[in-house]
């Protein structure tokens, strides 16, 4: 039986993990849910995810609905190897910390805005959310003058995350390409992949079409 994943194209969480089933060759059925309809809050929806959030998997009789530790769970069951999530410990460490800080900050400055235009209809961004993600660009760029990807010299699982929200932030609030380099350096490489290309670049030009939509309307 294929496990299943619960998603949505213009969440970044589960672009991610839908990349890193098209990395890993995994036959999923992807179910839709539609946020902006409310479906993530049906009785049948809350009761696998008290959360309410996407994505969602199922495989079996195990639920997770985190998209970190989704894409942990499935670099550990179904990776060729370990270049994407290292078994060294200290290395695991750096893709952790990366993969946290994809959540804590990048998406999680990404959500104070899109989350109250799109569902709860705000129309007037503060600054201070904008300089929120600017200063989530400056921490970006720093990473990356450390090393090629987020977490060492190769891709991991912390980048397929992190660049799901980076080209949905950027539609929010675009950067200075001339400020980051090494942040747009990044970009295009992991742009470059087929299963970025497939998955993420579709979803991120939905969300920011319909954010601008709901910011100009």
């Amino acid at each position: 039986m294929p496990i299943k994943i619960y998603k949505m194209d213009l969440s970044p969480p589960a672009r991610s993990v839908m990349m890193a089933c098209e990395v890993h060759g995994i036959t999923a059925e992807m179910i839709d849910v539609n946020l902006i309809e409310q479906e993530h809050k049906t009785p049948q929806y809350l009761k696998m995810n008290p959360l309410h959030t996407v994505p969602v998997l199922e495989d079996g009789d195990l639920i997770i609905s985190d998209s970190h530790a989704i894409l942990m769970y499935l670099t550990d069951v179904y990776g060729k190897d370990d270049s994407l999530y290292p078994k060294d410990i200290k290395q695991r460490a750096m893709v952790n910390q990366k993969l946290f800080f994809s959540n804590s900050t990048l998406f999680h400055r990404l959500r104070n805005i899109t989350y109250y235009v799109l569902i709860e209809g705000m129309k007037i961004v503060p600054q201070r959310l904008y300089d929120d993600i600017e200063e989530a660009y400056g921490f970006l760029e720093e990473f990356l003058s450390r090393s090629k990807f987020l977490a060492g010299d190769h891709m991991t699982i912390a980048d397929i995350a992190a660049i799901s929200t980076v080209t949905s932030l950027l539609y929010v609030h675009p950067h200075d390409s001339k400020k980051y380099p090494k942040t747009v350096a990044w970009i295009k490489e992991m742009e470059k992949q087929p299963f970025c290309q497939k998955y993420n670049a579709p979803g991120s030009a939905l969300l920011g079409k319909l954010f601008n939509e709901k910011i100009k309307s």
